[in-house]
């Protein structure tokens, strides 16, 4: 391939894998470096900006941009819409899906309890199986030392937000829940010493990530539970807790994640006392 005059930029990740192996051996020493560092950071592209990307690779943020139209695309962004896209698939509406429930007969309630049951179980076989326990452990010392935790999911993820906030309470743990109850952000409220825990599964919640990352900038540690690594929260949490999630006809259930909430909570209560 000409990597002068590539064809149209990979349109999956698959492709840019493809794409990545043919081109590596024909770049120059600076853009080959571009790509070892791509290669071995694949699940940062959609989370990184140019200069972050840059810096891990060891060249100048031109340099990485050159080696995007290399690759077909316009630029940075162009990559990364593609790599976010890839990882954060859209669900259809809620029409949709009981819509496709009742074409696949499976909307009687008993067969709907079967299903969901097997979902969860699911769930909870693939986190006890994948769970990162240094995570887990660096996510209780986070918490457990903060003067506050500032808890904050919204949407699906507000089920689990306020379980947390109501076991904390129960266990004499300082803790806020942003509810987004008015559209009032309470980012103010943040202080030296406090800690976030922020939960959000794709389609990501912009408020979630926005608060997430207001903490990081004022140097305060975050605490992600979240469905990927390259969730928008990730760049900026100090520990990543994944919790998979499958799903019967596009609904998603909670169980592994309020499993993942009540070990966090837990273990928090048990080491402030």
């Amino acid at each position: 391939m000409d990597v002068l005059n590539p064809p149209n930029p990979p349109a999956t990740v698959e492709e840019f894998r493809d794409r990545l192996a043919a081109v590596s051996d024909s770049l120059p020493r600076r853009l080959r470096q571009c790509a070892d560092h791509i290669a071995a950071n694949i699940d940062r592209i959609a989370v990184s900006t140019v200069a972050e990307l840059a810096a891990g690779a060891g060249v100048p943020p031109s340099a990485l941009m050159r080696f995007c139209q290399i690759m077909g695309y316009s630029g940075f962004s162009e990559l990364q819409k593609m790599f976010r896209e890839a990882y954060a698939p859209g669900f259809p509406d809620y029409t949709t899906r009981l819509a496709n429930l009742k074409t696949g007969g499976a909307g009687s309630p008993s067969a709907l309890l079967a299903e969901f049951v097997e979902a969860g179980r699911l769930s909870l076989e693939t986190l006890a199986k994948s769970a990162d326990e240094a995570a887990l452990v660096e996510a209780v010392d986070i918490l457990a030392t903060a003067r506050t935790v500032h808890i904050i999911g919204l949407r699906r993820a507000f089920p689990v937000a306020s379980y947390l906030a109501y076991v904390f309470e129960k266990m004499q743990v300082p803790a806020m829940l942003h509810d987004g109850v008015g559209a009032l952000d309470h980012r103010h409220a943040l202080r030296d010493g406090d800690a976030v825990l922020a939960i959000t599964f794709a389609p990501y919640s912009v408020e979630t990530v926005a608060i997430a990352s207001d903490a990081q900038a004022r140097g305060l540690p975050v605490v992600a539970l979240t469905d990927r690594l390259t969730s928008p929260i990730a760049r900026a949490s100090r520990a990543i807790l994944m919790v998979t999630e499958v799903d019967f006809g596009a609904f998603r259930s909670l169980s592994a994640t309020l499993a993942m909430a009540m070990a966090l909570a837990v273990a928090v209560g048990s080491r402030r006392k």
